[in-house]
């Protein structure tokens, strides 16, 4: 059984192709740069695409368990710092998404066996700014730049179903793993002692341990009879504040010193958002179908991360 995932090498990818390995599937991994991809397991190998077109890849759709669309620009860039969404970067981080989508629509219709399964990477941003409301998968897209990205991004590969082919959206909340994304941004404060919280920590944060992101993927490649969107959070978010503190009791350092609102917009501009607004994402449908989360309390999936950290 095979499944290609684009954008494979970075940590959702390898996180879902180590997972799937495992167990015997063949996973191939589309990178624009192949040879800078590492450390793959046995029977995952990266193959070079252009992350536009379905040229040198394509082929491999034929027969394909699945295709999972991971590829887009970073959205806080590659450093550790966050990149100010600029209009060029704004329209850079936009048409990755869709070009990518189109290359998997491209290699879906050449196959002459179809893929069974199209998954569709977004993110719970989808939502836009709700405040305390609880969001599900019936909710409807935010106004503001991610929400509108988002729509977009999951438009980008609808039009397999045209073609016979199930797809689901993935709307993925902060995943989190010590070593790269958001939890790695988060830990330096704590490790400098001045741990907190960004803003006022009213903000929902809806997170998911990396293994249930990857775990949860797969339980949509393989139910085939789920289709559609699904939240990828796990079931009990927290406030910003709270997500702090448990952080502070892994830890065992204080949380007490919040970084101002105003100084996170002065310093990376409407990139600061990511952090300052939030949503109360539940994963609604994934539990009515009966996935069981191995992590579902932020604080037990903080001792599993940092345990060995």
């Amino acid at each position: 059984m095979r499944v290609i995932i684009t954008g494979g090498a970075g940590l959702i990818g390898r996180a879902l192709a180590a997972n799937l390995a495992a167990d015997g599937y063949e996973v191939i991994v589309l990178s624009r740069n192949p040879e800078r991809v590492s450390g793959l397991p046995t029977r995952v190998r990266a193959e070079h695409w252009d992350g536009r077109t379905a040229q040198g890849w394509g082929y491999l759709a034929d027969g394909a368990e699945a295709i999972v669309n991971l590829a887009g620009e970073n959205l806080a860039g590659a450093g550790f710092f966050p990149s100010r969404w600029t209009a060029a970067r704004k329209e850079k981080i936009l048409q990755s998404r869709l070009d990518a989508g189109a290359a998997v629509v491209a290699a879906t219709r050449a196959a002459f066996a179809k893929p069974r399964v199209v998954l569709q990477s977004s993110g719970i941003g989808v939502y836009g700014p709700r405040g305390d409301e609880e969001v599900t998968e019936a909710d409807s897209p935010g106004r503001d730049f991610l929400g509108q990205l988002a729509t977009q991004w999951e438009a980008s590969t609808a039009a397999v179903e045209g073609l016979g082919v199930r797809r689901a959206v993935i709307r993925s909340g902060v995943v989190l793993d010590p070593h790269d994304g958001a939890l790695l941004r988060m830990l330096l404060p704590f490790q400098l002692f001045v741990g907190g919280w960004f803003g006022a920590g009213r903000q929902w944060l809806s997170w998911i341990h990396l293994a249930d992101e990857a775990t949860g993927i797969r339980f949509l490649i393989e139910n085939r009879q789920m289709s559609g969107v699904f939240n990828l959070t796990a079931p009990q978010p927290l406030t910003g504040r709270d997500f702090g503190r448990a952080i502070g009791r892994v830890m065992r350092r204080p949380a007490f010193m919040p970084v101002p609102a105003f100084a996170m917009r002065l310093a990376f501009g409407e990139v600061a958002t990511t952090v300052l607004d939030g949503q109360r994402a539940v994963p609604r449908r994934l539990l009515d179908l009966g996935f069981q989360f191995r992590f579902p309390d932020a604080e037990g999936a903080l001792r599993d991360l940092l345990s060995a950290h």
